[in-house]
């Protein structure tokens, strides 16, 4: 069994990390200095990657392998699964006709991009991450902003920047439950601290989407929607995840925030309208459509918000999943452990970490987990076909809109899984940890350390579900190491590592590909989104350290 070393440059931590941060640096030169493709960037970085794992770590070349080719895997699905599935309900949607009458919905609220960027990439896109999460949000609210008359490159960098403040509870709350898996902690004490950090960010966040896009003084002219939006967000946000946990929180977060936007363009609008350069003036057509249209158009949403709750519901979920396990193949080894779980050949309990990453010795686990019947990618095609047959779509139109997708996502689709290949092989070779024990010594600093390793582990994997799970045992292990209190770090990890979300290259590709820009134009996109990205991690980290020294009363103490 091969083991982990964490420092095998010299026995030099510094060294090690140094060696450790060539594919990240291939990466970063790749896109924002040379320019290139994602795809490409992504590749490079993965080759890079194997040769650092096999020269300065000693690895072996099968388990190099084997590693890279499980993350691929992962990528494509469930992430990429669900980021086809979102782009071709909004191609269905396009293809007849329908988003036309959505647009013309959208429209008869308001005509000011500002306003349809907050209810469209804020409070709408929050809705779809709490529900489905894996680069939905991304996909589905940039297609539909672009299809509003946004330019691709505004539709792309205004969902990046939007998909931040709900990344924390996604999923049903996914990465809060990974994280009370992985560091022993109980949820609710988890759940309160991350909600505490994320409401301080996400009532913030709409005034910075809007300042982005038009500037402070024209933000001042939208106030009352911007205070709205973030206080309602943000206040459902800190109560839910506080008082009740972390499964709810962005389903109730976002539906508060809709209902209150609604209401607010219904009785307010502002002096003047903003439009974006090249606009021309559109005049809201929901007059002469009647209800029944209306409803018809947004039949394939309706539809994706119907399936993914109800996928997204435990019982159903688990109802579901026994299914899959009653229909694979019975030569698969299958995990006793996670159901639908197949124990990857070569690399399952093939590598052995080592503490202070975990606690003592232990095996490195690497459990692919098929669930192809209850995954979220699943439930939107199924909101697809189902609007399709509502709509009635004929089978060879429908069959276009599939192959049109997936031409259109081809590439995207290589990058996601070249980058869930680089960072499963730097898991699996150690690379990631001594980045994280190299963090981890900054002694007092460590809390705003912290927000730093959060947001390397989400830039690196694209999943904040993947950096609690990378990281969240180091920051329990190095907080009670520093005599600071667990809970607050561990959930940094989480709050702040969103804020990676943006520039992860997986997320890039995806808004690339929802909007219809072209692959050169990735490099373009990660230069704008990794000054906002440092930015809100900075402010994170500074949180971090207040409530670290500052107001430590106000963080959760474990078994109180």
């Amino acid at each position: 069994m091969w083991q982990h070393n964490y420092a095998p440059v010299a026995g030099s931590m510094g060294l090690s990390a140094i060696v450790a941060a060539i594919p990240i640096v291939v990466l970063f030169v790749m896109l924002g200095v040379l320019r290139r493709p994602a795809w490409m960037a992504a590749l490079s970085a993965l080759g890079s990657a194997v040769l650092v794992a096999l020269v300065a770590y000693g690895m072996p070349v099968s388990l190099a392998i084997v590693s890279a080719l499980y993350g691929a895997a992962f990528g494509l699905f469930p992430i990429a699964w669900v980021v086809f599935a979102s782009v071709m309900l909004y191609r269905l949607a396009v293809d007849t006709g329908k988003f036309e009458i959505i647009k013309d919905s959208v429209g008869s609220l308001t005509n000011d991009r500002r306003l349809q960027a907050l209810f469209i990439a804020f409070a709408f896109g929050a809705f779809i991450e709490g529900a489905a999460g894996f680069g939905a949000p991304v996909a589905v609210a940039g297609a539909m902003l672009a299809g509003l008359g946004f330019s691709p490159f505004y539709a792309a960098g205004i969902c990046l920047l939007a998909n931040t403040a709900p990344v924390a509870f996604g999923s049903i709350g996914i990465p809060v439950i990974t994280l009370a898996n992985v560091t022993g902690l109980p949820v609710l004490p988890l759940s309160a601290m991350v909600g505490r950090l994320s409401a301080t960010v996400s009532i913030i966040i709409p005034a910075y989407l809007v300042v982005v896009m038009a500037g402070g003084r024209r933000a001042l002219e939208v106030l009352p929607a911007i205070v709205a939006c973030g206080v309602s967000f943000a206040g459902m946000q800190f109560f839910v995840s506080n008082y009740i946990g972390p499964e709810l929180t962005d389903i109730m977060s976002s539906l508060t925030c809709i209902v209150v936007m609604v209401i607010v363009l219904k009785v307010w609008k502002p002096k003047t309208i903003m439009r974006l350069e090249g606009d021309t003036p559109v005049i809201a057509a929901v007059s002469h459509r009647t209800p029944g249209e209306v409803f018809m158009a947004w039949v394939p949403y309706v539809m994706l918000v119907v399936f993914v709750l109800v996928w997204g519901e435990a019982d159903v979920k688990a109802a579901i999943d026994r299914l899959t396990h009653a229909l694979l193949p019975g030569f698969l080894p299958v995990s006793p452990t996670v159901l639908n779980g197949l124990e990857v050949p070569w690399l399952h309990n093939a590598i052995t970490r080592v503490p202070p990453v975990t606690a003592q010795a232990a095996p490195y686990g690497a459990v692919y987990t098929l669930n192809w019947l209850s995954a979220s990618g699943t439930a939107c095609l199924l909101a697809t076909i189902v609007a399709a047959g509502v709509l009635r779509v004929k089978p060879r139109q429908f069959g276009a809109v599939y192959q049109s997708t997936f031409r259109q996502l081809a590439l995207p689709m290589l990058t996601i899984a070249s980058m869930l290949g680089l960072a499963y092989l730097m898991n699996y070779s150690g690379m990631t940890s001594t980045l994280g024990l190299a963090l981890s010594g900054t002694g007092v600093a460590f809390p705003f350390f912290s927000a730093v390793l959060g947001w390397l582990g989400v830039f690196l994997t694209g999943s904040d579900t993947s950096a609690n799970a990378l990281f969240g045992n180091l920051q329990v292990v190095t907080a009670n190491a520093l005599g600071l209190n667990p809970v607050l770090t561990a959930s940094v990890n989480s709050a702040a590592g969103v804020m990676g979300k943006m520039i992860s290259i997986q997320s890039i590709a995806v808004a690339v590909a929802a909007t219809g820009m072209t692959t050169a134009d990735e490099s373009r996109l990660f230069r704008f989104t990794i000054k906002h990205s440092l930015l809100l991690m900075l402010v994170m980290a500074v949180i971090s350290m207040l409530y670290a020294y500052v107001f430590p009363e106000f963080v959760p103490v474990v078994g109180r």
